[in-house]
């Protein structure tokens, strides 16, 4: 058994989860088990880390941004962070995340038995 869901605070922009509102600044509430915010922070250290390899590949002026592959690794993570915080969001969460129109519908409904 994973345990109980329990509120949690995302700041997007930093990576960074928080257990209370009042800890940072933060974009979307979410309910989760603790596993689902470790596979969560596991997408976020990953996604730091191709951040930077892709920084590095950047100074190549003849490598389009689409043939570089942590360009694509880094987009794909970016659809599954939003579509877990979609799917575990509280009502506010989804409707934010529907207007920003970055999930189509095959997107938003993927099972996530790893989570």
């Amino acid at each position: 058994m994973d345990g109980p869901k329990q509120s949690y605070y995302i700041n997007i922009q930093s990576n960074e989860i928080f257990r209370g509102p009042y800890e940072g600044e933060w974009d979307f509430k979410i309910e989760a088990t603790e596993s689902q915010v470790n596979f969560l922070e596991r997408l976020f250290n990953r996604n730091d880390e191709t951040d930077w390899e892709s920084y590095f590949r950047s100074h190549i002026p003849y490598l389009g941004y689409h043939h570089q592959p942590q360009n694509r690794e880094y987009d794909q993570r970016i659809l599954w962070i939003y579509t877990m915080l979609y799917d575990l969001g509280d009502e506010k969460t989804r409707a934010h995340i529907r207007q920003m129109g970055i999930l189509n519908e095959d997107s938003a409904t993927i099972e996530h038995k790893s989570f």
